[in-house]
């Protein structure tokens, strides 16, 4: 294991750990489970642990948490949004700040928890609305006081993606949309729910990538900045 001081990385021979990443960019590097080995990920999350004094990894398999279980017993893992995260601390600095993570349906519960799961790891207020899509749209007009008062919302959506621009219409709050790859027939593995978002008629929405959990919560750490402290 070798420390560049010029360029505050640890490079561990497969990856180069980022030391410098929250004075660059406002929050640490985090780690992308996917197509890593367990060895691989237990490596960098250590040296990440040790430096920062907190972890979180997205995108984790089922075995790679069991063997995060091991290493890290203390750390918070939620398998629906494939998230784990060590923080023995979770202080929160300054006012309490809330984000709403609007799910349109059941389907779309992966990604909406994934998203949750970061701004938790973050140190913002989560409140979770699930099942509001506009095929019942009684029930998300029911909720719009309790949406009304969050600092922003996250809204997770599949099939035509309609829900951010009604969501979009309705309160004048941030709004990232997710676009989830959820739907009947032509739905294009979520493009066609992308495009509806990127074409909405409410102005001013942020939009993410497909099933991009992750980079809606990451908006909301770049719009308001982290909560957490070290």
């Amino acid at each position: 294991m070798k420390k560049n001081k010029s360029l505050s990385e640890i490079d561990l021979g497969f990856a180069k750990v980022d030391l410098d990443r929250e004075r660059n960019q406002g929050f640490p590097e985090v780690i992308f489970a996917e197509r890593k080995t367990i060895p691989q990920l237990i490596k960098i999350a250590r040296v990440l642990k040790q430096k920062n004094g907190s972890v979180l990894m997205t995108r984790c398999s089922e075995e790679q948490m069991k063997a995060l279980k091991k290493t890290f017993p203390k750390g918070h893992q939620n398998k629906a949004a494939r998230i784990v995260w060590v923080d023995p601390d979770q202080k929160r600095k300054g006012e309490s700040l809330k984000i709403a993570v609007l799910a349109a349906g059941t389907s779309d519960l992966s990604v909406a928890e994934e998203a949750a799961e970061v701004l938790s790891f973050f140190g913002f207020e989560v409140e979770r609305i699930y099942d509001v899509g506009v095929a019942g749209l009684h029930r998300l007009l029911s909720r719009l006081s309790l949406i009304r008062s969050q600092k922003g919302v996250i809204v997770v959506a599949g099939m035509e993606g309609a829900l951010p621009s009604v969501v979009g219409g309705l309160i004048a709050l941030p709004i990232v949309a997710v676009p989830t790859s959820v739907g009947y027939g032509s739905h294009g593995n979520g493009m066609t729910a992308l495009l509806g978002m990127l074409n909405s008629c409410a102005s001013g929405l942020t939009v993410v990538n497909i099933d991009n959990g992750f980079g809606a919560a990451m908006a909301m750490v770049r719009i308001f900045g982290t909560r957490r402290v070290k």
